[in-house]
């Protein structure tokens, strides 16, 4: 039921739609377009006729009900209606003879509508012809020569416009431009701060729907004044914006409510004396879409504001240095709108001493403030306050940090307008360390445990070096006196030998550990 009621309206909003474009197409049998003051003939044709002809010209506008009579002419008389004007007439006054019923015209804008050709025998309708006049009017201003530094406005308007689909304007060199249509001027561009390269030919191309070839064009020559600079006297001041913020919080610039063409944003330093010192920090033309910006931190708001239509503000996201006084002019044509916003910056901060911990609060564009302190969480803690200097206050805090002495500090900055910001800075008790052996990692005790053993077998190793050694020597001595190689080479007869100054060590393998295999493995890895 839904669908079937949904195809039905559909289809009702498209028979309309067909209908009026119908009617549309049937209301003039030929469209003409001619630039405004430029002679056109509205070209009427048909056979010659004999006997009792006349030919009238009427016209009307496009949403008129009524024509209007220009003029009237027969073989016996000729006679001009309420709306013919000095600049219509017939091309030959002949016309029975010819069959030339053309009318001349040399139309201003307000020419613009619809004429009827219409051609009676003894008041009988022989035929009729419709046209569509189509009259383009261009203009620029200031007139030229153009001061430099001026807003150029080009504009062009076509009366009727129901026969034109787009107008567009080019700048010398053929670069296209941006253009908006107004409902009193018709389509506007713009060329804001004029330069003398500025200068040449514009030209403003009108489309007709649905005619590919049906194209008008005309030129408008612009001369730019080398030696004459546009003032800007026609200022307006709104009143002055006093407002403050934390570092690295985005805040809105205001500028000026009224839309204009472009948006120039001057800067001068927190707490200086002199706007002398005042730069350019940002700017932007709506038109061309050029942009200059000297800091990052700055940059064009969006919604609400909708800088491609003319609507300014500025988000900044500023550090200590980055207040003062802004400035933000939005130029319309010739009158300028001025918005200034004082800013004053907070920022906080913590320096370590040996003794002690020092907490900052640092602020710019003093003159509009009122006072600056510190507070702690707890209001009956009484804090000492110092300045450093212009634009600081501090407060100490004594090492180690107690646990009194810990919490949220807070830096509040009450400026002379009643507004009130504030930065915290919390501060902790630093974590205590423990010295029992408890605390020892397992990893670092198992190494305490190695050392005897890593001992006993260092001992062993010296021992068994130094025995190698004198066995090394008495072979020498075997050998030069012919004995045995070896004395020792029973264990028994050592078991038995009386003791001579020497100990014996019984160096049976134990088990898996055993120093003693330990030994002989680093014999092998030494061999």
């Amino acid at each position: 039921m839904e669908s079937g009621f949904f195809c039905y309206i559909l289809a009702s909003c498209f028979v309309v739609l067909n209908s009026h474009t119908d009617s549309s197409h049937k209301a003039w049998d030929e469209v003409v377009m001619v630039k405004e003051n430029t002679s056109t003939t509205l070209v009427c044709n048909g056979t010659r006729l004999q006997g009792d002809i006349s030919i009238n010209w009427k016209v009307k506008s496009v949403a008129a009900d009524e024509w209007k009579l220009i003029l009237s002419a027969s073989e016996k008389k000729k006679f001009s209606g309420g709306a013919s004007k000095a600049s219509m007439r017939l091309t030959d006054d002949n016309f029975q003879d010819t069959g030339d019923f053309s009318l001349d015209v040399l139309p201003k804008v307000e020419d613009g509508g619809l004429y009827s050709c219409l051609i009676k025998k003894q008041e009988r309708k022989v035929k009729e012809r419709i046209f569509l006049l189509a009259v383009l009017k261009v203009d620029f201003f200031p007139a030229a020569p153009v001061p430099q530094y001026s807003t150029l406005r080009l504009f062009a308007q076509v009366n009727p416009d129901i026969s034109v689909s787009k107008i567009t304007w080019t700048a010398p060199g053929g670069l296209p431009m941006k253009t908006e249509k107004w409902p009193t001027s018709g389509t506007v561009t713009k060329v804001p701060q004029v330069q003398n390269n500025d200068g040449g030919t514009y030209t403003c191309t009108v489309y007709h729907w649905g005619h590919s070839n049906g194209v008008l064009e005309a030129h408008v020559d612009v001369i730019v004044d080398a030696d004459k600079v546009a003032s800007f006297t026609n200022i307006s001041h709104s009143s002055e914006i006093s407002t403050a913020t934390q570092t690295h919080k985005s805040l809105l610039l205001a500028c000026p409510s009224s839309q204009g063409d472009y948006v120039l944003l001057y800067w001068l330093p927190p707490d200086a004396k002199k706007h002398s010192m005042m730069k350019l920090v940002y700017q932007y033309n709506r038109w061309t879409g050029s942009t200059s910006k000297h800091s990052n931190k700055l940059q064009l708001a969006g919604p609400p504001y909708d800088p491609e239509a003319g609507s300014f503000a500025f988000l900044l996201t500023p550090d200590l240095k980055e207040g003062g006084l802004y400035a933000c002019e939005v130029y319309l044509n010739d009158v300028v709108f001025s918005q200034r916003t004082r800013l004053s910056v907070l920022k906080v901060k913590t320096s370590h001493y040996p003794s002690k911990l020092e907490l900052l609060c640092l602020y710019s564009e003093r003159s509009e403030i009122q006072s600056v302190l510190w507070k702690h969480d707890n209001k009956s803690r009484r804090l000492q306050m110092s300045s450093n200097g212009p634009g600081t206050i501090s407060t100490t805090l004594p090492l180690p940090i107690s646990s009194d002495a810990a919490g949220n500090y807070t830096c509040i900055l009450q400026m002379k307008n009643g507004q009130s910001i504030w930065a915290v800075q919390a501060v902790t008790v630093p974590p205590t360390e423990s010295t029992t052996t408890s605390s020892l990692h397992p990893s670092f005790s198992a190494l305490l445990l190695l050392v005897p053993v890593v001992a006993a077998a260092v001992g062993v190793l010296l021992w068994r070096q130094k025995h190698i050694s004198d066995r090394g020597i008495e072979q020498s001595l075997s050998v030069q006196s012919g004995e045995a190689e070896n004395i020792y080479e029973n264990p028994e007869d050592i078991r038995q030998a009386p003791p001579q100054g020497s100990v014996y060590m019984d160096l049976k393998p134990r088990g898996d550990n055993d120093v003693y295999k330990e030994l002989e493995r680093y014999e092998q890895c030494q061999g």
